[in-house]
């Protein structure tokens, strides 16, 4: 959902969108999830640094603000450089959501992969994406899944993230 949702208690406009990527794994390394480096594991195929997590938190925001998706923000041609980090991408959302008078609230993420394991490192990718996006760390849920062994998560070639984010009108 897109449309303005106001809170009858505070008279906040919000409004909610869903963010989605998924890439499968490519030659060398690090691999980055929600802005987190991590060494020794392959990399995401992608035009950019391939942050399946930044990429769908900030395909949520953009579709919360009616702004569009990534691809169309950031094509993956001459325009966008390769290997563009997804920070810098994010904050360039950031800046266009800023612009029309709308904040990040809240963002739960979902990570399906069967590599690597993610518990450990799940409360660094949730603190990095609270700063990433300027809100409370109790702002930002993040969780991950082994896609039950199914399809390609499942199976360890690829990564998918689900993002679903709030955003709230600027005070």
């Amino acid at each position: 959902m897109t449309g303005p949702q106001v809170d009858a208690p505070t008279g906040v406009a919000r409004r909610h969108g869903l963010g989605q990527d998924a890439h499968p794994f490519g030659p060398g390394s690090p691999l980055f999830l929600g802005g987190v480096r991590f060494d020794g594991v392959p990399r995401l195929d992608g035009h950019s640094d391939g942050d399946v997590v930044l990429h769908a938190i900030a395909d949520g925001l953009l579709g919360a603000a009616g702004l569009g998706d990534l691809g169309r923000q950031f094509p993956a041609d001459a325009s966008t450089p390769r290997g563009i980090a997804s920070t810098e991408m994010v904050g360039a959302v950031l800046d266009r959501l800023a612009s029309g008078g709308w904040r990040p609230a809240a963002v739960d993420v979902t990570i399906i992969g069967a590599r690597p394991r993610l518990g450990p490192r799940l409360d660094g990718i949730r603190e990095n994406v609270a700063r990433l996006l300027a809100i409370p760390t109790s702002a930002v849920n993040v969780k991950a899944s082994s896609g039950n062994l199914d399809g390609s998560d499942g199976a360890g070639r690829t990564i998918s993230t689900l993002a679903l984010v709030t955003i709230e009108a600027r005070s």
